[in-house]
């Protein structure tokens, strides 16, 4: 659907932009970016701002598996915002 990488969006998805539709999303979100990961943690970070009630937490040391290689900074985020 996205072509054949995810560095290089070529398929059906290329075009595809919801970012208009986030500020309908009502229910607390936790958005989680690191710094080492091929997601843009900047626009991560404005699109937990489009949330009514968004949140973010930043994995400097993190890449895709921040969960695992930024335990410091993933997992005080997570339990805050499950504890709100």
């Amino acid at each position: 659907m996205q072509g054949p990488s995810e560095f290089g969006i070529s398929g059906k998805l290329e075009k595809w932009d919801v970012s208009a539709e986030l500020p309908k999303i009502k229910t607390p979100t936790l958005v989680i970016a690191a710094s080492h990961d091929t997601m843009d943690p900047e626009y991560m970070e404005w699109m937990s701002t489009q949330f009514p009630n968004g949140q973010f937490v930043l994995c400097p040391n993190g890449g895709h598996m921040c969960m695992w290689d930024d335990q410091e900074h993933y997992f005080p985020g997570l339990i805050g915002f499950l504890k709100q």
